[in-house]
């Protein structure tokens, strides 16, 4: 074994002379590309929270546009009708809940047709987007006065059912949610007040997504924060914050916001069918979408804008297993690798603007390739150790840089969502937060390396992409630790 790893010492020295400061600027570069879109949300918050309740209540009035709220299911009979009741009892002038049932097995149907008393009608959906699945039936409430359509459909996947809600949808806007999501009161309102703002220029805006795992949730509503028990999902709601809420507020800041998050976006409708609904081949449905509206407008020269509204939470179960979450890494970066691919036509060309000449080159260095390189040094360097080919001092050095870094840029997030928004009232929850972002770097992020680069590698060599399930534990009633 010493004679091989022997013959390896030219090898990795020529690596090293070759890679180091390429490999050593990069991981300054990403790290401070976070600190500047950290800076950015910061200044996007600020401007966004001198808008007090009080122009949230002005929403309420006639001039607010009307939401049709998408709701795809499949199985999901433990707590669909907690979930209708609570969307439903939203703060908003004029929203119906659209539910697709994508052809449960279970009694999905038989719970909601159970507890809202509905009664099938002879409905023909438009078919403004097309869908190959066919409709089995559609139904409402007995009553006459509850807004809420039941569709059913032969099952084909989300895609198609959210498809298929956008065809039954009768509002301007439409809300994509989660069928486990669980809305704070006022989201629905918040995420769409930008489109009362300038009505006609907005196209999209997104919300923050959060994890829910140890939080106390009561008939749909999450009534007491807190951290989860584990730490697998304890460092997940250190990624979700500093993903969802501070990059995505930077980019829009920046006006290069490219990714909404399937889990709750909302859209305008006419926009959406001029652009044919969600693709049901790509497995990166809700990037594809946003980068396909990019896209169409800018090909047709109009002016109009997408927003991230930082303040509209939606809380959503994190993996909290090892399988569930590999699963979810793996398909998360193949829809990156996909859709990047997809839309490389618009990288650094003058028609796309901030998108093509900002926001696609960041996601192909920074996002694409991150995995890449950090595999690299995660070999590379234990090797360069073991050979005596680099001194501890330089050792040092690159994991100061690449992960002591990143630890600062985790904690200037923290720091920058505390001032804004103040969900952890605990001294507690707050310390196991800061050590999350320590423990995020030792054995977790080098996991999700190899995690990303699984999916990117299965989609370079055409294998077929399986959804795999997402296992839940549930969260209603639950109580904190």
């Amino acid at each position: 074994m010493t004679g091989f790893l022997e013959s390896l010492r030219p090898g990795v020295v020529w690596l090293l002379e070759v890679t180091t400061i390429p490999v050593l600027v990069y991981f300054v570069l990403i790290n401070s590309s976070y600190l500047v879109t950290i800076v950015l949300a910061a200044l996007e918050i600020r401007a966004q929270r001198r808008r007090d309740e009080a122009g949230v209540q002005t929403m309420g009035r006639s001039l607010t546009p009307g939401v049709s709220v998408l709701v795809p299911a499949h199985n999901e009979e433990a707590g669909i009708v907690t979930s209708v009741k609570a969307l439903l009892s939203l703060r908003h002038p004029r929203h119906e809940v659209v539910v697709v049932d994508d052809g449960s097995t279970d009694q999905t149907l038989d719970r909601l047709v159970e507890a809202f008393d509905l009664v099938q009608i002879p409905r023909v959906l438009p078919q403004d987007v097309h869908v190959e699945a066919a409709l089995r039936g559609v139904y409402v409430p007995r009553d006459g006065r509850t807004r809420l359509l039941v569709v059913t459909k032969d099952n084909s996947g989300k895609t198609e059912a959210v498809n298929t809600g956008i065809n039954a949808a009768t509002e301007p806007l439409v809300a994509v949610i989660d069928a486990d999501s669980v809305l704070e009161p006022d989201a629905l309102l918040r995420v769409a007040q930008p489109f009362s703002d300038d009505p006609t220029r907005m196209v999209a805006t997104g919300g923050t997504i959060r994890a829910v795992n140890g939080c106390r949730v009561v008939s749909g509503r999450v009534v007491k924060v807190a951290l989860p028990r584990t730490w697998l999902p304890r460092i997940q709601v250190v990624e979700y914050f500093r993903a969802f809420l501070l990059g995505r507020t930077g980019w829009s800041r920046l006006g290069g916001l490219i990714l909404i998050s399937g889990a709750f976006g909302l859209f305008r409708r006419d926009i959406l069918v001029e652009v044919g609904g969600l693709d049901h081949t790509s497995i990166g449905e809700d990037f594809e979408l946003v980068m396909r509206i990019h896209r169409h407008l800018r090909d047709e020269d109009r002016d109009y804008r997408v927003q991230f509204v930082p303040e509209p939470v939606s809380w959503t179960e994190a993996p909290s297993t090892f399988r569930v979450m590999r699963n979810q890494r793996r398909r998360w970066h193949r829809g990156l690798w996909e859709t990047l691919w997809a839309y490389r036509g618009m990288l650094l060309r003058k028609r796309y603007g901030r998108v093509g000449w900002v926001a696609l080159p960041y996601y192909w260095l920074f996002e694409l390739l991150a995995p890449l390189l950090e595999a690299y040094g995660i070999v590379i360097l234990p090797l360069a150790l073991w050979l005596g080919v680099v001194d501890v001092p330089f050792a040092l050095l690159f994991l100061l840089l690449a992960y002591g870094y990143a630890v600062l840029v985790t904690l200037a997030a923290l720091a920058v969502e505390e001032w804004a928004f103040h969900r952890h009232e605990r001294w507690r929850d707050l310390g196991l937060i800061l050590l999350s972002s320590v423990l995020e770097n030792v054995g977790y992020r080098q996991l999700t390396v190899w995690w990303r680069l699984e999916g990117w590698w299965a989609s370079l060599r055409g294998r077929k992409q399986v959804w795999g399930v997402m296992t839940r534990t549930g969260f209603e009633g639950g109580d904190t630790p």
